[in-house]
């Protein structure tokens, strides 16, 4: 690649499409994250981030942020997903979506990445999304987007659809550009999980009251399961984990489950990450959260789980993020643009 492209980003979290684009060559200029856990989180893994502002995104004059030539944002879902109440626009993280149009019309970026929920195409009858590519045209850019899956697009064991909403202000651009295709699962559970590894305690299900319940319906460990509302356990009958969900540690009922060599429990928020592409191929999770976190006092307390799981289930699965990154990039280079 020629041009060392520059990225913003938008709704950051933990910064996993920040890592789709930097491990294409891009450099992330600014990012910005409203969660003080998701921002320990995203320091934590890219060497303090100094460039990483913590505040809401309505409080940001857009004229301070530095150019950029690729805008990219996984905007808040909650509105729209199937699993929340569906407000759409009616809800003020619906609305949040035009804190991305404020930002493009401002910096008017070459090209930009959004992320949202698959139910964001069929929202109101379609027509959210129409609004949606309605501003996005407005602004002069043309838009192209695709519902890919983790476990089809991204070789990884999750089943997790998303839309993925591409632009481009040159046509001749968008001309090239092509989301990529599906390719084939190759990653098992057991590539991700070591189901000899004893895990500590707490995650294990052997003193709770789902347990003898448990035991019964989970008989394999080539796949995962979910206790759902009315304690009943399902099982993944595709062999892969189900929808990472944010409300994983915060007394939610989709937390996966997998019996390994020790006994029964749940995923450790490490292991979940690895479910979104994060440390594949190097299992080198131990780093992804920090141990510590810091409070308004100045003093350091453990990083407790629960934002750990609702941070993996915010995130997006890295592996798609990068193939979908590099085709941009390939489409921008191609044009010497």
């Amino acid at each position: 690649m020629s041009k060392k492209y520059r990225v913003a980003s938008m709704f950051a979290g933990i910064g996993g499409i920040c890592l789709g684009f930097k491990n294409n060559g891009c450099e992330i200029v600014w990012a910005n994250e409203v969660d003080k856990y998701a921002c320990e989180t995203y320091r934590h893994n890219f060497n303090g981030a100094p460039y990483l502002v913590e505040d809401d995104i309505r409080n940001i004059d857009e004229k301070t942020i530095p150019d950029f030539d690729i805008l990219t944002g996984g905007f808040p879902c909650q509105a729209f997903s199937i699993a929340g109440e569906r407000k759409g626009f009616e809800d003020d993280r619906g609305n949040l979506f035009f804190e991305i149009v404020r930002v493009l019309k401002e910096k008017k970026p070459k090209a930009f990445l959004l992320e949202n929920v698959k139910n964001l195409k069929s929202h109101d009858k379609g027509r959210t999304y129409e609004i949606i590519e309605k501003e996005l045209r407005k602004l002069g850019y043309e838009v192209d987007s695709a519902i890919l899956n983790s476990m089809t697009h991204g070789n990884i064991p999750q089943n997790r659809e998303r839309i993925f909403i591409v632009g481009f202000l040159d046509k001749s651009i968008m001309d090239k550009f092509e989301f990529p295709g599906p390719i084939k699962l190759t990653k098992t559970i057991q590539d991700l999980i070591d189901l000899d590894e004893k895990k500590p305690e707490k995650y294990y299900y052997h003193k709770t009251k789902y347990y003898e319940d448990l035991k019964k319906e989970m008989t394999r460990q080539d796949t995962l399961y979910q206790i759902r509302r009315g304690m009943y356990i399902r099982e993944n009958k595709s062999n892969v984990c189900p929808t990472l969900t944010a409300n994983m540690g915060t007394g939610g009922h989709n937390v996966p489950l997998i019996k390994d060599n020790h006994d029964i429990r749940k995923l450790t928020p490490e292991e979940c990450l690895l479910f979104q592409g994060f440390n594949v191929e190097t299992h080198d999770c131990n780093h992804t959260f920090p141990e510590y976190i810091t409070g308004k006092n100045g003093k350091k307390r453990i990083y407790p789980d629960g934002p750990k799981y609702k941070q993996a289930g915010n995130c997006v699965t890295v592996t798609v993020i990068e193939r979908i990154a590099q085709n941009m990039i390939k489409a921008m280079a191609d044009s010497n643009d």
